[in-house]
């Protein structure tokens, strides 16, 4: 039996009455990520056969609202996001990504989810104040919950044992983030940190979320 059950209400099955519509009044932290966001001066430390190598890029992130979400009891407000990375001056896909970032409003967990298609994907997890300005959420490999999930090729040769990500919002309306994707490489006996940053500007406002549109 998980070990956060007693967490949670005996009632597994009722879902919340009375549900607010309007994601983006809802987004607590949030909230500032929502739109259309461009970076042009991110910066990637990756493993390469001779060392690590520092990589310049230039990232679009668009982070819209969904409906709100029901797990019975539980009532989540998120985000959908791509992010779509190159190098600076080439069109050549540098990173490509898609998820949801989700808030629960009567816990404080914000729950960030993301797929990459070189075969893996990862839920990391964290609290934070319906105000806070900077948060943290991390996924260790080999937990039930808030882990990593590699297909085999990655996981023998470049398995991600922990993601931890720190989003810092900005008093100018731009926010940044931290990355470190803690990595086992194959024949090497240290763990290495492959690190990534970047700080949006906004390009776009979000589109509301259908239900929303609807009222």
């Amino acid at each position: 039996m998980s070990d956060h059950a007693s967490d949670f209400p005996s009632d597994i099955y009722t879902e919340p009455r009375d549900i607010d519509v309007n994601t983006l009044a809802n987004l607590g932290p949030l909230r500032p990520l929502a739109g259309v966001w461009q970076g042009m001066r991110g910066l990637d430390v990756k493993p390469k056969a001779e060392g690590p190598k520092k990589q310049a890029y230039v990232e679009r992130i668009e982070l819209q609202p969904i409906d709100p979400q029901t797990n019975g009891p539980q009532l989540l407000y998120g985000l959908r996001y791509h992010t779509f990375v190159t190098k600076p001056d080439q069109i050549k896909t540098y990173h490509d990504q898609l998820g949801y970032w989700l808030w629960e409003p009567a816990s404080g967990a914000i729950i960030h989810t993301l797929t990459i298609p070189r075969g893996q994907v990862a839920i990391a997890g964290g609290t934070a104040a319906a105000d806070a300005t900077q948060f943290e959420l991390v996924a260790t490999q080999g937990l039930d919950t808030f882990g990593i999930c590699s297909a085999p090729f990655l996981d023998v040769a470049f398995k991600t044992v922990e993601f931890r990500i720190q989003v810092t919002v900005h008093d100018d309306g731009t926010w940044s983030y931290d990355e470190d994707t803690v990595l086992k490489i194959r024949g090497q006996a240290e763990l290495f940190h492959h690190t990534d940053r970047n700080r949006l500007s906004k390009i776009a406002e979000p589109t509301p979320n259908p239900l929303a549109r609807q009222g």
